[in-house]
């Protein structure tokens, strides 16, 4: 199964539902994403080759902020950095789900995408209003409003994110709307403990 949804939009909070209460093995995409820029893994040399290395910091590892700088203030840098290190991502994602001893596993990411939905059997979009989410991320992550516009703006737009879903949980009120929603997403799908 896949989940997707905007910043701030609580694929958190439906992931960690999935985990604690069904069991899922949870894979999130910009974990792997994490991993395979470490020096010496896969997309490190391919990113560091493409943005030069002013994003490096002195141990060698990759200044994520200065990467972002760089890629949030050239459209053109961020779609060869997403060339480059989409495919490996996937590629190590879905490895790990089929490799997973687990029966019930979610990836999440924050890309819709078509290679994304056809390696998922299902995709949820988790829903939430722009207002929700901008003040989600200035409580959590103390996001300024124009920071978040800006990734907001960046990211799909709500027809794109459904365009891609099987079904979508409204994330705007309580763990337990949101919970419910889950629980009936799941009737049928596994054996409810």
């Amino acid at each position: 199964m896949g989940i997707t949804g905007g910043v701030g939009s609580g694929k958190s909070r439906v992931l960690e539902i999935l985990k604690e209460e069904y069991g899922f093995r949870v894979i999130q995409a910009d974990q792997v994403a994490k991993k395979l820029m470490e020096p010496g893994q896969e997309s490190y040399r391919a990113v560091v080759d493409c943005l030069g290395p002013s994003i490096l910091n002195e141990d060698g590892t990759i200044n994520r902020p200065a990467m972002a700088g760089v890629i949030f203030g050239c459209p053109e840098k961020r779609s060869q950095v997403d060339r480059l290190t989409h495919p490996l991502v996937w590629k190590t994602a879905f490895r790990e789900a089929l490799d997973c001893p687990e029966p019930l596993v979610v990836i999440e990411a924050a890309v819709p995408s078509k290679e994304f939905r056809d390696n998922c059997r299902e995709m949820w979009y988790v829903y939430t209003s722009r207002e929700n989410r901008t003040a989600r991320l200035r409580e959590s992550r103390g996001y300024t409003k124009e920071k978040t516009e800006s990734i907001m703006d960046s990211q799909a737009s709500e027809s794109g994110f459904r365009a891609f879903s099987d079904a979508v949980i409204d994330n705007n009120g309580s763990v337990e709307e949101t919970g419910n929603q889950i629980r009936q997403l799941l009737k049928n799908k596994i054996r409810m403990q």
